[in-house]
């Protein structure tokens, strides 16, 4: 009678282990889950800038300092794109700026125009003044 009992006993024991590691590798893969897209909310902006050259972080910056509810969503596709494969090369900073004009986000970006003169640089300005 033993006997009869202890195979019995033995499948009852396999399908509680079966049963508990699958609980255990669910809780596993939602944990997994929760932190991969904790980590790529807030990696998003990050991964955008290991693409942008060229000035390309400073207007970042400007467009999140004038827009920001609209800098995160377009942000957000930008990365979309780059994860999906579909941008695969760098942005410069003129590119970016360009993205944002052309979704109407006039991203006002401060520029000086300076001129080498005997070793110096000077503003436009200055050398239309003393050309006058």
């Amino acid at each position: 009678m033993n006997q009869e009992e202890d195979p019995e006993l033995a499948i009852i024991k396999a399908r509680k282990m079966k049963q508990l590691k699958e609980k255990a590798a669910l809780i596993e893969k939602v944990k997994e889950d929760k932190m991969k897209t904790n980590v790529t909310k807030m990696d998003d902006r990050e991964l955008l800038l290991k693409y942008l050259y060229d000035r390309g972080d400073q207007v970042l910056q400007l467009a999140e300092s004038q827009y920001p509810v609209q800098t995160k969503i377009i942000v957000k596709r930008i990365v979309d794109l780059i994860k999906s494969g579909e941008i695969d090369s760098n942005i410069s900073g003129g590119e970016l700026l360009a993205i944002f004009r052309s979704v109407g986000l006039r991203i006002r970006v401060d520029t000086n125009i300076r001129i080498e003169e005997h070793g110096k640089f000077i503003s436009f300005g200055e050398k239309l003044k003393e050309g006058i």
